[in-house]
């Protein structure tokens, strides 16, 4: 038999395509009112929550079972990109050794539905054994969990989205916003940058897009430099062997005061250059970037989009200083784009 790349109906029955939007509308604004209650219901349960959480020495253990499980791995992912040490244990591997991963001077965050979920009893038992803050996430206030519980952060009664409200629907998408709650508000009360950022996502595209000058530039010796009363001659030696296509020229008191490129050189070419001096024959006040500029930014300089011509090379400065160069080529090397 052979086969066809058939696209498949697209429309269906207009009353199930109908039906189908309805039912996807009602799950979506069912939730929204869920996580208006939840942010009506926020109290001083959360600022305690995030100030036990700020206080730990050492990582955050965020477990859960099911579809919970399911949000507390996300919650512990999050943290940890945040500047907020913390992993997932599983609560069925919990007890069969991994409660090890759990120390003194750790936290735990638990999410349960119910805060009746059995799996979790015996890491319950050892947050209380060995004195760890446990912070509980769940729906049932007096339940198992929220009783042990240093601070229970407790969801607003909401029906679950599924028409038989049995599927966790409502209730995980009301633990997921909870948990990124939690995790902002460490990252703001610990003042995470966009440079710590940085450095916890060294790759793909976010990576890229928070990559800094510094990150990328050249810095002495291959910083291609010279006096002002350097004579061309060998002014166009060092621009020949750094190889960025130019030349800063820089005073006695290490300010770049000039940069001469292979357009300077071709405007000078009839007119004796290799007499002159790298001051008569540079450009002021050339463009140059910091070291803590995005290295989006320097392209974009370099690209020309200030209106002005585009370059290849621009000088990285600290008080007007030259500390490193970067070339479009280590823009493109690095994949910014």
């Amino acid at each position: 038999m052979t086969a066809t790349n058939r696209v498949p109906d697209q429309g269906g029955a207009p009353g199930t395509a109908k039906q189908d939007l309805e039912a996807g509308r009602r799950v979506i604004e069912s939730e929204m009112e869920a996580l208006g209650a939840l942010a009506r219901a926020l109290d001083g349960s959360f600022g305690q929550a995030v100030s036990v959480l700020a206080a730990v020495t050492g990582r955050i253990t965020v477990t859960g079972m099911g579809k919970s499980g399911h949000i507390a791995r996300k919650l512990a992912s999050t943290l940890a990109s945040t500047g907020t040490p913390a992993q997932f244990v599983h609560p069925g591997e919990a007890s069969h050794g991994d409660l090890g991963m759990i120390a003194p001077g750790d936290a735990v965050i638990a999410l349960s539905n119910s805060g009746g979920t059995a799996e979790l009893s015996d890491i319950i038992a050892y947050c209380r054994r060995f004195a760890i803050p446990l912070i509980a996430m769940t729906r049932r206030r007096g339940s198992v969990l929220t009783e042990a519980a240093n601070v229970a952060l407790v969801l607003p009664d909401a029906p679950e989205a599924c028409p038989m409200g049995l599927a966790p629907t409502t209730s995980t998408t009301m633990m997921l916003a909870l948990s990124d709650a939690i995790a902002v508000a460490l990252l703001e009360r610990k003042g995470f940058t966009s440079q710590d950022f940085q450095v916890l996502h060294p790759g793909g595209a976010l990576g890229r897009t928070l990559l800094r000058v510094a990150d990328i530039m050249h810095r002495a010796p291959e910083l291609p430099l010279c006096g002002p009363e350097t004579v061309m001659a060998e002014a166009i030696l060092v621009m020949t062997e750094r190889r960025f296509g130019c030349v800063g020229v820089t005073g006695k008191n290490g300010i770049l005061s000039g940069i001469i490129t292979d357009g300077d050189l071709r405007r000078h070419m009839a007119t004796g250059l290799l007499g002159m001096t790298a001051g008569e024959v540079m450009t002021s006040e050339p463009r140059t970037v910091p070291p803590q500029a995005l290295a989006a930014e320097a392209l974009g300089i370099m690209n020309g989009v200030r209106n002005e011509a585009p370059v290849t090379s621009l000088f990285v400065v600290e008080d007007r200083r030259p500390i490193g160069i970067v070339h479009i080529h280590d823009c493109l090397r690095a994949g910014v784009a």
